[in-house]
């Protein structure tokens, strides 16, 4: 009995085997969204256990606010060792920036570089001629910072518009994309009202320039921002998404202390433990990482909203064939055109923080739903209406 039954244990370990290979071939046969950490490791709590969590809860990037070259140095090789790539910043980089970059141009977990955040348009000429001297030493990383939101004042921007401040910054600093942050879920799970009119001003000057763009999503609570739901997670995720971002940060991964913000919460707490927005976090990533076929390198084609209508959007007033309807029972949704390759998304996201809507999709012809590992199963499979938690995606796909 026992000589019998080696083959067929052979047999089934084989098979357990393959599929495991085949899981992992499928998982590394696309380029992944990049996903920052921002204020991600201290550097007095680099450890590879650390940046291994980090990894496990789905993040490609990290962004330590070390000081030194040496805590560079030390970060990256813990972040190479984990499988991290690392956005670096210390005090070197801008007084010896040419020293410092020939320090660690050729190192494997190097990503990029960070110049400062939030600066206003008289900072930009200075930001320039910065981003040029590290260029000079190193052609393959990038320079990095973010921009100020719409919420900012005039007076903070040091311009007349907010599109002026993005457009004359892509213009004097030049780096290769944009990135900016806005975090829109304030008070009791209230959403600003200009968020989405940000994201129309960054997608369309980004595109204009033919940059990129990476966004935010608020993972740690302080004044005046509620501790992270899923919902609010995904609406930022999503709609920063199907506005065509082609990176995800988060601020923060640890908890900041010591500031005046009143800063808890975070993924990993004041007490270096995981709070509970640390397992929201890792579920988004898991679906942005299984999602990035459809983003990532994706062109955006149009983008409309039903229901009430956001401030600087545009109302959805045809769809593109082969549907007939997108429609939502209650305050409305966003509703994305991406091309990418020979496929065509629709991305339809609920605006709500705090409901559920029932969202009517009516389509013909060869159209499939995306689900959220990846997977795709044709349309007609489900009813034309289905209930989308708050701030939560349906994608369909086809091709033209």
């Amino acid at each position: 009995m026992k000589k019998n039954f080696l083959p067929l244990l052979a047999c089934l370990m084989g098979l357990l085997l393959s599929c495991s290979v085949s899981k992992t071939e499928q998982e590394q046969s696309f380029p992944q969204i990049p996903i920052l950490a921002w204020f991600s490791i201290p550097a007095e709590h680099t450890s590879l256990d650390r940046y291994l969590e980090l990894k496990e809860a789905g993040f490609t990037h990290g962004f330590s606010h070390t000081t030194t070259a040496d805590e560079v140095a030390a970060a990256l090789d813990t972040a190479q060792r984990a499988g991290i790539k690392m956005i670096i910043t210390c005090k070197e980089l801008e007084t010896d920036p040419e020293a410092t970059v020939n320090r660690f141009k050729n190192h494997p977990a190097l990503d990029g570089y960070f110049l400062r955040d939030e600066p206003d348009r008289t900072a930009f000429a200075s930001l320039g001629e910065w981003a040029r001297k590290i260029e000079s030493v190193d052609k393959e990383h990038y320079c990095y910072l973010n921009l100020l939101p719409t919420y900012a004042s005039l007076g903070a921007l040091k311009t007349n518009s907010y599109r002026e401040y993005v457009n004359l910054f892509i213009q004097e600093v030049n780096l290769p994309f944009v990135s900016f942050d806005h975090y829109p879920v304030i008070g009791d799970s209230t959403l600003r009202g200009d968020f989405y009119e940000n994201l129309e001003i960054i997608s369309d000057e980004s595109r204009k320039a033919g940059k990129p763009f990476w966004a935010f999503a608020l993972a740690t609570a302080h004044d005046p921002y509620p501790i992270a739901t899923l919902a609010s997670l995904r609406l930022q995720v999503y709609s920063n998404l199907a506005y065509g971002a082609q990176g995800i940060q988060y601020f923060t991964y640890w908890t900041p202390v010591g500031t005046i913000w009143n800063f808890n919460h975070a993924p990993i707490t004041e007490t270096f433990q995981r709070s509970e927005v640390y397992d929201r976090v890792r579920e988004v990533n898991k679906e942005i990482k299984a999602l990035s076929p459809v983003f990532l390198g994706a062109k955006l084609l149009s983008v409309t909203h039903t229901g009430e209508i956001p401030a600087g959007t545009k109302q959805l007033a045809s769809l593109p064939a082969p549907f007939e309807e997108v429609s939502a029972s209650g305050r409305g949704v966003l509703v994305s055109e991406l091309e990418n390759g020979a496929n065509h998304y629709l991305v339809i996201v609920n605006r709500d923080l705090k409901h559920s809507q029932q969202v009517t999709v009516r389509c013909t012809g060869a159209v499939s739903r995306v689900l959220k590992d990846g997977s795709s199963v044709p349309a007609a499979r489900y009813t034309p209406t289905l209930a989308v938690d708050a701030g939560d995606a349906l994608i369909y796909t086809w091709k033209k």
